[in-house]
């Protein structure tokens, strides 16, 4: 009968697996930097002559990071249905560097307006915050991102404690400002927008059904135990 290796012993934790996850989140990352900061890589090459531009190079500019930002918003809050679906919990590692990704695109959105549009007319910035709806509504989305920035890291979570999940949920707020920012600034064909409200739509929709599971389920547990005393 063979001998039982170390690593085998009964009661001896094997490290294998968990470093096969690591690394697998280590790629993951990898993977999204490159795929992250591929929009901004076909922008700057755009100006520095090795890509062209179309007819209209400012709004090619705004309208690429604008989505980009959305877009990564959108998948940031994709994580956790998709988590949940699939039983995969190291997905959720990837949810702080998606978020922050998205945070940083829609800053350069409003940056490249305030540069390129209005060449850092910043009274002309403030009227066009104050009349232009979309124009509010996109400046509040961007706002309601910078706290959820600064506290994204472990630090701040045990810090804020329960305080934290509480202040993050502003991400919803930000995430639905944004597409209406999306759809007010389309004048005709509004597929898109609309195909991205109703994308988050899901996502919301998912989030408030979970909620509510797991809230006739603690009724459940909580009934079931006031009657077996």
């Amino acid at each position: 009968m063979p001998s039982r290796a170390p690593h085998d012993a009964p009661g001896r934790r094997t490290p294998g697996s968990a470093r096969v996850r690591l690394d697998r989140v280590k790629v993951v990352k990898i993977l999204i930097w490159i795929a992250c900061l591929a929009p901004l890589g076909i922008v700057v090459g755009k100006i520095i002559g090795i890509i062209d531009f179309g007819p209209h190079p400012v709004q090619e500019v705004l309208h690429s990071m604008g989505k980009t930002g959305l877009n990564l918003l959108l998948i940031t809050l994709a994580i956790t249905p998709l988590r949940k679906i699939t039983k995969q919990n190291w997905l959720i590692r990837l949810r702080r560097l998606l978020g922050l990704f998205a945070f940083f695109y829609v800053v350069l959105h409003l940056l490249a307006y305030a540069a390129l549009d209005l060449r850092f007319d910043f009274a002309t910035l403030g009227t066009d915050i104050a009349e232009r709806p979309y124009i509010t509504i996109g400046t509040l989305a961007i706002l309601l991102l910078i706290p959820l920035a600064v506290t994204s890291t472990r630090g701040w979570q045990r810090r804020l404690g329960r305080n934290w999940t509480r202040l993050h949920k502003l991400v919803y707020v930000s995430a639905v400002l944004g597409v209406i920012h999306f759809w007010w600034q389309v004048k005709a064909d509004i597929r898109e927008p609309l195909l991205y409200a109703l994308i988050l739509g899901a996502l919301l929709g998912f989030r408030a059904a979970d909620a509510w599971r797991r809230r006739r389920r603690r009724t459940s547990v909580a009934a079931a135990a006031a009657a077996s005393r």
